[in-house]
């Protein structure tokens, strides 16, 4: 029988960024934005927090953009605050990279699995999906919706009992599928 797991986001991740003012690394976005119109220019920043002071920080959104360049939808959400643009912009890899930042998806996300059925049987068949990008370690996934140790997922893996198309041992954001074997 096929399984249909999904790793969903729980909040947005923390931004790993060196705080200024206390050298914390990490930073919370709460969906603001802060947008300065210079004539025919016009600048967007994503807001966050540090975690340890909350002194503020801005990632670069677009920076001297023409405004007519603007997509008026977009410059409404930013206008407006949108939680989810904010949740759309930390998922695009070119703000990271122009930024100089990465995310931290500890404790951002959780495991749905539909409920406990699976663990009845002998072998399963699992699809798992993801509602964001969110990187995890295939294992820890298997681990987490099996209620096994990590240690007993890699030796089923080393044993042949947990089978994929995909690499299981480092971390993945996309879709993929597995059958285990207990």
């Amino acid at each position: 029988m096929l399984y249909n797991w999904t790793v969903l986001p729980t909040r947005l991740p923390l931004v790993r960024r060196r705080c200024h003012t206390c050298a914390s690394g990490s930073f919370r976005a709460d969906g603001k934005f802060r947008v300065n119109a210079h004539h025919k220019l016009i600048d967007a920043w994503l807001l966050v927090l540090c975690t340890g002071c909350g002194e503020t920080a801005k990632l670069t959104v677009f920076e001297r953009a023409k405004v007519r360049s603007v997509r008026p939808v977009l410059l409404d959400r930013l206008h407006h605050n949108d939680p989810r643009l904010a949740a759309e912009l930390l998922q695009d890899p070119v703000l990271l990279r122009r930024n100089h930042v990465a995310l931290d998806w500890d404790g951002a996300w959780r495991l749905d699995t539909g409920g406990s059925d699976h663990l009845k049987h002998d072998a399963i068949d699992v699809s798992v999906s993801f509602a964001a990008r969110i990187p995890v370690r295939p294992l820890r996934l298997i681990a987490e919706g099996c209620g096994l140790a990590r240690a007993e997922v890699q030796r089923l893996l080393a044993e042949g009992k947990v089978v994929s198309g995909v690499r299981l041992s480092g971390k993945l954001s996309g879709d993929f599928a597995f059958t285990l074997k207990y």
